[in-house]
């Protein structure tokens, strides 16, 4: 099913007794219409929106009261007043500010309703021109499908079941490993993946990229702040892509001359509508998490595919045995942090990597939090005398559990620090990353015995 792992999140909250009303944020074309209209199918009345239509968008202008409100949408809908189970979604809430004043009142009066909104242009909008108000609504991001999503939209029933088996069999790695590594390739946009699925064809899919990138860059004018803002934006969306999985600096990205001010604003801005997310450092290896804002930050991309599409790197999966072959090794280690931000559906919850607070020569790729440790995670394909960085945090770390993700089978092994700790690794295959918490406990458990 296309969205399982995102309508799963929706069912939680619809059945929460202290439902908000619903706000979906994420990057254009990540799907968020098409996700409402899926989870439509549990509700026997679905009540949908779209305020770019402006005589649906008078109907929350010109309402005195909530009362008068709901019965407005009720009857343009043709539903009955007095029906239970209803589902009403606001898209493009974004064109009317009284419209997203009216969740307020949905949430304190009216809240036997349930409640969605989405807009393609919102995260412009949020703390600017427009105010949410705060308490009374909860906020979902939206992004790519991870890789359970897409073998699911692949009709790959076998896989998507094989895959709830802990621990997988040994005998569905290749495929598995195989399936990853297109996922890989062509990344999780909805209309690119919707497109493979039918049709199979790898090069036919860079129309579809194209007019991705190019409704990114058309809505650069829409975030813009200025002429000069909008320039800058451009500028950083144009480089972004060919960037992704380096560590960045403001001053001169992408061989340019603007300000470090201006486009530090710009990073903000796209991180703000989800088209990028800046992945700051950790130098701490222990919970709670404290990234460094100071030290610069590793740039992770909205989708992996898209990457692949501009860098023209898409001939070397062809030619590559394993992940870590392409691109010297960061598309590995960003379809990694993709696949982790995928299990993320708090707003506040980002990926880490962790550096040493001096000589920061020492990296790990990520730090995951589970419970109430700090797991270091390495994207690797090296032997294990070779993951000289995780065993510097292991030295600096209280417990014993690492995980390193790679292209062979699931296992576990032993290795020791160069101080002489003994240490535990879980080796995991790209394609359970998605996983990675389900894996984690089955790994104590393990280790434990």
């Amino acid at each position: 099913m296309f969205y399982r792992i995102a309508i799963d999140k929706l069912n939680i909250w619809s059945k929460s007794p202290t439902r908000k009303p619903l706000v979906l944020r994420g990057a254009r074309q990540v799907g968020k219409t098409t996700l409402v209209n899926l989870f439509s199918k549990n509700f026997d009345e679905f009540i949908s929106l779209n305020l770019d239509t402006e005589r649906e968008k008078e109907i929350f202008e010109n309402s005195q009261s909530i009362t008068e409100l709901i019965a407005s949408l009720f009857f343009l809908k043709n539903v009955p007043l007095d029906a239970t189970n209803v589902l009403i979604f606001i898209d493009e809430i974004q064109n009317s500010p009284k419209a997203v004043a009216w969740l307020r009142y949905f949430y304190e009066e009216a809240p036997q309703y349930h409640v969605i909104a989405a807009g393609s242009l919102l995260e412009s909008l949020i703390d600017n021109q427009i105010r949410f108000p705060v308490g009374r609504i909860s906020y979902m991001p939206v992004r790519p499908f991870s890789f359970p999503e897409f073998i699911s939209a692949l009709n790959e029933q076998q896989s998507s079941e094989i895959l709830k088996t802990i621990p997988v069999p040994e005998y569905s790695h290749d495929k598995l490993s195989q399936l990853f590594k297109t996922f890989a390739l062509i990344g999780g946009m909805p209309e690119v993946v919707k497109n493979y699925a039918k049709n199979r064809d790898v090069i036919a899919l860079a129309p579809i990229y194209d007019e991705l990138l190019t409704a990114y860059i058309d809505d650069i004018e829409k975030y813009a702040k200025s002429k000069v803002n909008a320039k800058t934006l451009q500028h950083v969306v144009n480089n972004i892509f060919r960037e992704a999985g380096r560590r960045i600096t403001y001053q001169g990205f992408g061989n340019s001359n603007y300000k470090s001010r201006e486009i530090k604003e710009a990073f903000f801005t796209l991180e703000k509508a989800f088209l990028l997310n800046l992945v700051f450092p950790v130098t701490n290896a222990e919970i709670p998490l404290l990234p460094n804002y100071r030290k610069s930050p590793k740039l992770q991309v909205l989708d992996t595919g898209i990457i692949n599409f501009m860098a023209e790197v898409q001939n070397e999966f062809f030619g590559s045995k394993e992940l870590n072959d392409v691109y010297r090794g960061r598309i590995a280690e960003h379809i990694t942090g993709q696949e982790l931000a995928a299990l993320n559906y708090q707003m506040m919850r980002k990926n880490h990597f962790w550096t040493r607070e001096k000589n920061a020569d020492a990296e790990v790729d990520f730090v995951y939090p589970f419970k109430n440790l700090a797991i270091p995670i390495e994207v690797k394909s090296g032997k294990l005398g070779k993951l000289r960085s995780l065993n510097e945090y292991m030295d600096r770390t209280t417990h014993h559990f690492a995980v390193r993700v790679y292209s062979e089978k699931l296992s576990i092994s032993q290795s020791k620090t160069r101080l002489g700790k003994k240490f535990y690794l879980l080796n995991l295959p790209f394609y359970l990353v998605h996983k990675i918490e389900e894996y984690l406990d089955w790994f104590v458990s393990q280790v434990e015995k």
